[in-house]
């Protein structure tokens, strides 16, 4: 299904179950199951097992014992970094970057919700790393919620520069930790200088797995427009009016040049990049994305 008719749905979390629930067979195979807190699934009672983990209300309405099992809690940590400087507005067909980004995010944060792992959302704005939902004591569900509450409140406005101390190198003391991660960029990927690649090449370490998700429109790539438009830089405001026609092999070279750049800088161990599209069904990216780690 398309984002443009998802986001119709007008509920993150109904699309979230949705997306996910294509995609879950062999998705983390670390899962574990036991009396954890999380409610996981139904199973049919076997000898030995606890008399008192039978669902008797079920057993009144199906005439079946069957046993609740829980997943206990994972110690994966995913944080979610989401771009939201002004050009995560831009949109395409009905449907905004900023828009696309939530959807994405709300159906990773599924998988983690069923894998019982402990989450956490991340704002980027105006050179700012601001935390919308810790992950210090969140898990499964719990983290899920939290996470579709934050993604609501969003909305994206002015840059992203880089916030480098004295010393030249980046103050972000969110990414000091030392435990095991994955985070994960859902973003455009477009920068002024290198402060995207900055940032990445900064907190890239084997202790953190990295997956960019870099979300672009049909536009801001093939640029099969025609006519005089009026371009707006949605980050500073600046506008600037162009024939389609008179600047397209220009860009469509200088737009390739930029693309290959990306893929060459970031080849960095533990680093992956995802690249969507406006108009790609959510389960094809997310699938990409799976398949590119089992693999």
């Amino acid at each position: 299904m398309l984002a443009s008719d998802l986001i119709k749905l007008g509920n993150l979390q109904l699309v979230g179950k949705l997306i996910s629930e294509e995609l879950m067979l062999g998705v983390h195979a670390s899962k574990r199951s036991g009396m954890g807190t999380e409610f996981e699934q139904y199973r049919h009672y076997e000898p030995g097992d606890d008399p008192k983990r039978i669902d008797w209300k079920l057993y009144a309405r199906t005439d079946k014992h069957l046993v609740k099992e829980s997943s206990a809690e994972s110690n994966r940590q995913i944080r979610f970094l989401l771009d939201l400087s002004g050009s995560m507005n831009y949109a395409e067909n009905g449907m905004s970057r900023l828009e696309y980004a939530k959807l994405l995010i709300a159906s990773l944060s599924y998988l983690g919700y069923i894998q019982n792992d402990q989450m956490s959302l991340y704002a980027l704005q105006n050179g700012k790393v601001n935390s919308i939902v810790s992950g210090a004591s969140s898990s499964g569900k719990q983290a899920f919620n939290k996470i579709l509450f934050g993604l609501q409140k969003t909305t994206a406005s002015g840059e992203w520069t880089a916030d480098f101390a004295a010393n030249g190198k980046l103050q972000f003391p969110e990414f000091a930790t030392k435990s095991q991660e994955q985070l994960i960029f859902v973003t455009d990927f477009l920068q002024v200088g290198q402060e995207w690649l900055t940032l990445i090449k900064s907190i890239a370490s084997p202790r953190r797995e990295i997956v960019i998700f870099q979300i672009l429109g049909d536009n801001e790539v093939d640029f099969n427009l025609t006519g005089f438009y009026r371009f707006k830089d949605l980050e500073t405001g600046k506008e600037i009016e162009l024939q389609a026609e008179a600047v397209r092999d220009k860009f469509k070279e200088s737009s390739k040049a930029y693309f290959d750049m990306l893929e060459e800088e970031l080849r960095i161990p533990y680093v992956n990049l995802v690249q969507a599209r406006l108009s790609d069904p959510l389960g094809m990216v997310l699938k990409e994305f799976l398949t590119r780690r089992k693999g």
